[in-house]
């Protein structure tokens, strides 16, 4: 890592990557059902989470499972997928938005669930959508440095308990039309889970390399979005022309400071919205039929949207593709990340 946030990677690889997905659909016609007083009162009409948005659905996990339980049924699937033992990994990293308390770490609970061996480091990196790619770095430097051998990267999200709030919310007798759309962005989240495990490639030369990548950020727009399990306010507009901005400052970057390739076989981007996506691609001269869609599906699965779109395609991505990885978090926070398949 060098001081100019550029990343530059020599002996990271992708081993495995996972996902889950959470075994209960929530339909964004049966959210505008449940807001159909609330749109007549305030002469607003429903479809726009489908229409606008382009979030047909939605998951949502059971109401017994934790956010730590769903981070660490992907790491398990991960592990299993990488063929390696438990005991080997050197350190987790949980990149979880959702958590139910604030200490301990979701790392101590999933490293706990898995069994993971007492000399293995384990720790949060909160960074709101873009902690599971902040942490791809960080455990590819470990690797580097030959610090560990492995490392597994968590993160179990679920939409559930605030999007049961806000549409109780908006349904109250006093809910105006800019209540709607304040916490719109709220009902556009999705549940799910996604975990990678990352090896040396002088240990695993068939690992996909991790090359490198760069960081931007615009914390001038910290307050554009702001949430916690119970409540979720954005400003949409404002978010989207914040984050388009830095998303191209760091996409110029990536190409003339970290030496990106300037094409890539397979983009994964950030899912937020059908609007985001089309104007993101429209930005940085992305060919759409490149960047595989999983927002219909699953909504926005915060931080692990990215692993979640990449595990969609992996078994597509041929040997010697490049990859390159675009996340986005409120803060304003924005990485670009290339792996060599």
């Amino acid at each position: 890592m060098s001081g100019n946030s550029v990343f530059r990677h020599q002996h990271s690889g992708v081993l495995s990557l996972a996902a889950v997905e959470a075994p209960n659909v929530v339909t964004s016609d049966w959210i505008d059902e449940q807001l159909a007083e609330t749109y007549a009162r305030n002469g607003m009409r429903g479809g726009l989470l489908a229409g606008l948005a382009g979030i047909e659905e939605r998951r949502w996990w059971d109401a017994d499972v934790s956010f730590a339980d769903a981070a660490a049924m992907a790491g398990r699937a991960a592990i299993e997928r990488a063929g390696i033992d438990p005991s080997e990994i050197g350190v987790l990293i949980s990149t979880s938005v959702c958590k139910e308390h604030l200490e301990p770490s979701v790392a101590c609970a999933v490293h706990h669930r898995l069994g993971l061996p007492s000399s293995c480091l384990n720790f949060d990196i909160g960074n709101a959508c873009l902690g599971f790619m902040n942490a791809m770095h960080v455990a590819s430097s470990m690797l580097d440095t030959g610090m560990v051998n492995y490392a597994l990267i968590v993160d179990g999200e679920g939409s559930r308990y605030t999007q049961e709030l806000t549409i109780d919310r908006l349904r109250q007798p006093e809910a105006t039309d800019l209540d709607v759309f304040a916490e719109f962005a709220s009902l556009t989240l999705g549940s799910g889970a996604a975990a990678m495990v990352l090896a040396r490639t002088d240990r695993h030369p068939e690992a996909h390399r991790v090359v490198g990548g760069t960081a931007r950020a615009a914390t001038q727009h910290e307050l554009l979005c702001v949430g916690s399990l119970d409540r979720m306010t954005t400003d949409t507009a404002g978010l989207l022309v914040a984050g388009l901005d830095l998303a191209a400052e760091a996409w110029t970057a990536a190409q003339q400071e970290a030496h990106l390739s300037p094409t890539a076989d397979w983009y994964i981007l950030h899912q937020v919205s059908k609007v985001h996506t089309t104007m993101l691609c429209e930005r940085l001269g992305i060919d759409k039929s490149k960047a595989p869609l999983t927002y219909p599906k699953y909504g926005n699965v915060g931080p692990a949207a990215v692993p979640i779109t990449l595990a969609s395609v992996q078994d597509q991505i041929q040997p010697g593709q490049r990859v390159l990885c675009l996340g986005i978090g409120s803060g304003l926070n924005t990485s670009a990340t290339e792996i060599l398949w």
